[in-house]
């Protein structure tokens, strides 16, 4: 009983991780760019229903529109700003950038809210439920998790092989030149990637908090790193890469804590994500993609 109470929650984790990681995913697949300040994204949005529904007093429903609203907003800013300009830069000046907005989120947050840790209310109002006697409980935060997450992964994934803004992200993250001379707006095509990752973001940093529930400038930073190995340990640019990767490597971290050493559950999902990629560079779900030179 034991073992299947580490399991939910490592799913819940893992879920969280791969709501997450569908944002690195989506933006690496259609832009090729790696956003390191997608962790600090869901730090906003928490900050944000931290702000509406505990200082404001308003309704916890309306904290997380807001939170998805402003995250959508500020990525689609961070995009315009930051990386549209570097759209034909190397790869070295995107992730220097990328760090460099983290870091901008990071202390403007220390501003505005100080270092100190705040406690967050949770989102969700699902009672604990508890099976075989009491003796496995599952939060209603955990059964959330995995619902919302399940639900996001099935919508995104028809949105992107059944709609024309969709099929415009995967004809840009085949080739951009090409599909802009077949009339696609890449422009606004990934803007629109950017947006929904971000919006993805927030529910994710509702959901996070929601379940550890304290909040700082750095919450999102462990977090988003975590998510982008969840992003390549399933197959970066891959969406079921991504979920997959997220719900095992939640699971791989609960399950080591529980039975190794929570000090060493990092360095534990670490190693398995190395040694994975020794077998597999392109992670579980990726595939080659061999490049005429």
């Amino acid at each position: 009983m034991e073992f299947l109470s580490y399991l939910v929650s490592g799913i819940s984790l893992g879920s969280i991780y791969a709501l997450i990681a569908l944002g690195y995913t989506m933006v690496y697949g259609i832009a090729k760019m790696l956003n390191f300040a997608h962790g600090d994204v869901i730090m906003v949005g928490a900050f944000m229903i931290y702000t509406v529904s505990t200082s404001m007093g308003m309704p916890v429903v309306v904290g997380v529109l807001a939170s998805i609203v402003i995250c959508t907003v500020l990525g689609v800013v961070i995009e315009k700003v930051a990386y549209k300009p570097l759209r034909n830069a190397s790869s070295l000046a995107v992730l220097i950038t990328a760090i460099g907005v983290s870091y901008l989120l990071q202390n403007a947050a220390l501003l505005i809210f100080g270092s100190d840790a705040k406690s967050f209310t949770s989102v969700v109002t699902l009672p604990t439920l508890r099976l075989f006697d009491g003796q496995l409980i599952i939060t209603g935060e955990t059964v959330v998790t995995i619902v919302i997450s399940v639900i996001i992964m099935i919508a995104l994934t028809l949105f992107i092989n059944k709609t024309k803004p969709g099929r415009a992200m995967l004809a840009v993250s085949e080739d951009k030149g090409a599909a802009q001379l077949m009339g696609v707006n890449v422009n606004r095509t990934i803007s629109l990637t950017f947006a929904i990752g971000s919006a993805l973001a927030a529910v994710a940093g509702a959901l996070l908090c929601s379940a550890y529930p304290t909040l700082s400038p750095t919450t999102g930073a462990m977090p988003g790193i975590k998510a982008f190995t969840a992003a390549v340990f399933g197959g970066i640019g891959s969406i079921p890469g991504a979920m997959i990767g997220g719900i095992l490597l939640g699971v791989i971290e609960n399950l080591s804590k529980g039975y190794i050493s929570t000090q060493l559950s990092d360095a534990i999902v670490f190693s398995v994500l190395i040694i994975v990629l020794l077998v597999k560079p392109t992670g579980i779900l990726g595939k080659k993609i061999r490049e005429k030179v």
